[in-house]
């Protein structure tokens, strides 16, 4: 294969790369490639030192004082206004906390307590399955008041109606890649007078996101992706300022106006604290501190200039396999639409995957047949994607994949 992108190699484009710096501030072995970075980031070096201090100094010595001494209680608002500052949300409008499924709970539930007089919770048919579990359990829990509706993902927009009280939707799909307008979807949303809570999962760190700017309601994501923070990272929640009036409905302690008054009856927190349930998870916020201030020392726009470069170079560069090898590209060519992933289908995805591990390369799989390749650009490199390629080519013009042991699926794909 000849050493071209847009007239350009992909050793020069290493070179003048001006993000290139950052791929020193993650520990990545020589030789790997990891294009998994959209199910779970690699670990900035930074984390180790950090969780050493926290573990040692934080906890060891400081113990119980730390909640205050070491600002532990101040963690969740105090990280949230950082996110914040990477998704277009004002100072006090996110907080760090819980899961992503918990959180998408209580988004939904915040929506409908403003909203009460409607009855349907909408989303895509195809949309992560925890997003749609989550609103099928508030349909359990309502006793069949609150309807849950999913509908085919280019029907979203016509079945907003007057029985819709929230709209629940992925900003970047899981499999495709697809972004939606959040700007536009968010206008059609409030013109029927629903509200809409947007997963963020597959948009903060990897592409522009501006939540105040297209006039958002509630936004949830994760922080074990394009955040980095780490495998069961916490999650976040934005709830514009607007709704802070909002129930959610799950009512924890540190969610209380006053928690260490003890008080036997609940009194939500007036601000974005009243999203918080549980003692906050110290050790998971440190990590993803760390990886957060990172990101802010990047340029988003040139991130998401290098994303689409590399997304561009994968297609190119995958052509001559999709006519050879069958490849299907499931990924929007259009760069408005492209997230900062490629994804391919092939009835052989799965084992195909399995096979390039083999080779040192990581990507993933969805089912059914959805092969992920994951583009981080901090820690990737343009020949990371020649390199991928070629390896690929291998792993089909020799069969690698078809070994009987790669047939057999193992419990996380």
């Amino acid at each position: 294969m000849t050493d071209t992108i847009l007239g350009t190699g992909a050793t020069a484009l290493d070179a003048a790369d001006p993000l290139a710096h950052f791929r020193e501030r993650f520990r990545l072995r020589d030789g790997l490639i990891y294009l998994d970075g959209n199910s779970l980031g690699a670990l900035p070096k930074a984390t180790g030192d950090r969780l050493a201090e926290v573990i040692g100094d934080e906890w060891g010595e400081g113990l119980t004082t730390s909640w205050l001494g070491a600002e532990w209680s101040t963690a969740p608002p105090r990280l949230g206004d950082k996110i914040g500052r990477l998704l277009g949300a004002n100072p006090g409008e996110i907080v760090a906390t819980d899961s992503t499924s918990v959180n998408i709970f209580k988004a939904l539930t915040a929506a409908l307590s403003l909203r009460r007089e409607r009855t349907v919770i909408l989303s895509e048919a195809t949309n992560f399955p925890t997003d749609v579990y989550m609103m099928q359990g508030i349909e359990a829990f309502s006793g069949g008041r609150v309807k849950a509706v999913t509908v085919a993902p280019d029907a979203v927009v016509d079945a907003l109606d007057q029985d819709v009280a929230v709209l629940l939707l992925t900003q970047v799909h899981y499999k495709s890649g697809r972004v939606r307008d959040m700007a536009a979807i968010t206008r059609r949303a409030h013109e029927a007078g629903a509200l809409v809570v947007w997963d963020l999962s597959h948009s903060a760190g990897a592409i522009p996101v501006d939540l105040n700017g297209a006039n958002a309601d509630f936004a949830i994501g994760c922080g074990y992706k394009f955040l980095n923070g780490g495998p069961g990272a916490p999650a976040y929640l934005f709830a514009a300022a607007r709704h802070h009036a909002a129930t959610p409905v799950l009512s924890g302690w540190f969610g209380h106006a006053r928690p260490f008054a003890f008080e036997e009856d609940y009194d939500p927190a007036a601000g974005i604290e009243r999203f918080q349930c549980g003692t906050p998870p110290v050790l998971g916020l440190s990590a993803l501190e760390v990886r957060v201030d990172l990101v802010l020392g990047a340029d988003m726009a040139e991130l998401r200039r290098k994303s689409l470069a590399l997304g561009d170079l994968f297609i190119e560069r995958m052509a001559p396999l999709c006519d050879t090898y069958g490849f299907e590209l499931a990924s929007m060519k259009d760069h408005a639409e492209r997230g900062s992933q490629v994804s391919y289908a092939h009835p052989h995805g799965y084992q195909i995957v399995q096979a390039l591990k083999e080779y040192d390369v990581i990507a993933d799989f969805r089912a059914p047949d959805i092969l992920r390749f994951g583009l981080t650009p901090l820690y990737l490199r343009y020949r990371d994607i020649v390199d991928t390629v070629e390896r690929l080519e291998k792993v089909c013009a020799t069969r690698a994949w078809d070994k009987p042991q790669y047939h057999q699926r193992a419990a996380v794909t």
